[in-house]
């Protein structure tokens, strides 16, 4: 049959080509191989986006550090700027001062009279030596508004402005009292040629005082022993917890009353026969200003730019006052912590 004349042919899978792929499998073959060149060109375009971040990042802390030190700088100089201001503005030692024309000095004697204080004897004779010292002073005031203090300095400023009196005749030196002139502030103000004060000032208080506790019977009531070594049978005597014997009362009130007594005669010496027969001057009371006009305690009503204009003649005021300069004292109160410190800490052992 012509079927057996037939043969079939073995196909190879392998020589058997498929149209529709074998374009591809051409063009696949023919197709570049991977270059070299594309890997380097994908690292440098890395290495150049590195380098533009970090350029980026040094320019940003860059412009941070110079802004910082912009920024520094300015505060810097508005701190040298407030400096030079406080500096300027301060007030210094005073106590040096002319106007260059005819003028009334003004000191002023201001708060507690105390060795370290504003009204120290140290710095109203500083300004009173360089107010009589000018050429062109024609009268000086003390201004005063203190409720007194120290005897000791009032009456280092009392002999001095006597003093200055006698070398320079012509000056004349004023008191002006204003809120208050008391105890060693009056004891100053009756060195001065006179004596004024505002009606409801309030002057006086000749009187010496000591005060102070006692706690005898506290230290008893808490169980407590008061153990107290002395060298020298009286050097405790003014100790708050042990009893006053009547002896060291006598001793201390006899003190007072010297120094009472030497008050008064630097009153009566400077007010003279001012001064109105009157044992209750001296008894520490005060008046005011308008009682003691009458009393012989001062000798007018009026204020310092009155004194200056009507009483002395020269309107013009200058002020002597001596200044505390702040940087001084700063760095004097430092040294002297630094000091203090040290001797507390080598030199305990002291006698007082």
């Amino acid at each position: 049959m012509e079927h057996n004349d037939f043969k079939k042919e073995k196909i190879d899978p392998s020589n058997e080509k498929d149209p529709w792929t074998e374009n591809d499998l051409k063009d696949h073959s023919n197709s570049p191989q991977p270059d070299i060149s594309l890997n380097e060109t994908r690292q440098h375009k890395e290495s150049w986006e590195k380098d533009l971040v970090n350029r980026l990042a040094f320019a940003s802390l860059n412009e941070q550090r110079r802004s910082r030190r912009w920024s520094i700088f300015f505060r810097s100089a508005f701190l040298l700027y407030l400096v030079v201001l406080v500096v300027l503005f301060l007030p210094d030692e005073g106590g040096d001062i002319s106007l260059g024309s005819d003028h009334t000095a003004v000191i002023e004697v201001k708060g507690a009279i105390a060795e370290n204080a504003f009204a120290s004897a140290d710095n109203v004779v500083k300004g009173l030596r360089a107010a009589f010292k000018d050429k062109h002073t024609k009268g000086i005031i003390l201004r005063i508004n203190s409720p007194g203090g120290s005897a000791v300095q009032a009456g280092y400023i009392y002999d001095e402005i006597k003093r200055l009196r006698s070398l320079h005749p012509d000056i004349k030196v004023y008191a002006v009292i204003t809120d208050i002139g008391a105890s060693a502030a009056y004891y100053i103000a009756a060195a001065a040629d006179e004596i004024y004060a505002n009606k409801a000032s309030l002057v006086g208080s000749i009187g010496v005082l000591m005060d102070g506790y006692g706690f005898v019977d506290t230290i008893k009531k808490l169980g407590v022993e008061r153990r107290v070594l002395t060298a020298g049978e009286n050097k405790a005597f003014l100790d708050p917890f042990s009893p006053m014997k009547e002896e060291h009362k006598k001793h201390m009130q006899s003190l007072l009353d010297n120094v009472h007594k030497q008050f008064i005669d630097a009153v009566k010496a400077g007010r003279g026969d001012r001064l109105k027969n009157n044992s209750k001057l001296t008894s520490g009371l005060v008046w005011s200003g308008e009682k003691s006009l009458e009393l012989g305690l001062i000798d007018g009503l009026a204020s310092t730019s009155k004194v200056a204009r009507e009483i002395i003649g020269i309107e013009k005021i200058a002020d002597y006052t001596p200044r505390p300069n702040y940087i001084d004292r700063f760095a004097d109160k430092f040294g002297a912590s630094i000091s203090q410190s040290l001797m507390a800490r080598f030199f305990t052992p002291n006698i007082q």
